[in-house]
């Protein structure tokens, strides 16, 4: 039942969610991917030794959408964080979509993905599956076969996943939508958590972000903006040290 919760309390309420849903895509600002390349290395000085290899899977955070170039995305600025951790190079690659759900994922990104072992993953999805009101078993099931191609095209030697980010505290949503979206997006984190915790080397790293504080947001109140990407990507780089991987041979 508390799987439906947000469904039944926003059932009463549907003519008037859906006209805010409709305004608010109107006054909001609809900012563009990051421009540039989806690929690159950092931390090249730290000399020849082999480099880290990345890469990030997801929505419009990892399309770079609030910043202007994928170097100031979380892609970037992970790679970024994890070289200085680490004192080494970091090549990464950025696989988003701007509006994909873990369905279009399978469609549109996973194809894209390298066949080729890579060292860690992020995958960040959530919002646009709670937009769009997925059900518990739909997100789980999608996101479910997200990370099985995700391991069997790159067997990553960590995954993370990144929460799905509390929308109750989003600036660009309205009362009571926000609070509506919060309590779904809630949800589908708790099922994401339980999914990480029956699938090895995969980490659920909860999003500590503070959308209500402006300079960690774009200018439309809903995605991150550089400054607030470089705060998710030191929480990230902190994980992946927490995760003992770099303590063990490739």
């Amino acid at each position: 039942m508390r799987h439906w919760l947000p469904e039944l309390i926003a059932l009463p309420l549907l003519p008037f969610l859906i006209a805010q849903g409709r305004y608010t895509r109107h006054v909001t600002p609809r900012l563009p991917e990051a421009s540039g390349p989806t690929s690159g290395i950092t931390g090249e000085t730290y000399g020849t030794t082999k480099p880290l290899h990345l890469l990030t899977l997801g929505e419009s955070p990892v399309a770079g959408v609030g910043v202007g170039t994928h170097a100031e995305a979380i892609t970037g600025q992970f790679a970024h964080a994890l070289s200085g951790r680490l004192h080494q190079s970091v090549a990464w690659q950025a696989l988003g979509k701007n509006g994909a759900t873990a369905a279009d994922a399978l469609q549109i990104l996973v194809p894209q993905l390298p066949q080729r072992q890579i060292d860690v993953a992020l995958v960040a999805f959530g919002v646009n599956d709670t937009t769009a009101f997925r059900s518990v078993a739909r997100w789980r099931d999608d996101l479910g076969h997200v990370l099985a191609a995700l391991q069997e095209r790159c067997t990553p030697r960590l995954i993370l996943l990144s929460g799905v980010p509390p929308l109750q505290h989003f600036p660009a949503l309205p009362q009571p939508l926000r609070w509506i979206m919060g309590m779904k997006a809630r949800t589908l984190d708790a099922a994401a958590c339980d999914l990480a915790r029956t699938i090895p080397r995969l980490l659920h790293v909860p999003l500590a972000l503070d959308p209500a504080d402006p300079a960690l947001m774009a200018v439309d109140g809903y995605h991150p903006s550089a400054r607030g990407c470089n705060a998710w990507a030191q929480q990230l780089a902190e994980q992946c040290l927490h995760s003992g991987i770099f303590n063990e041979k490739p």
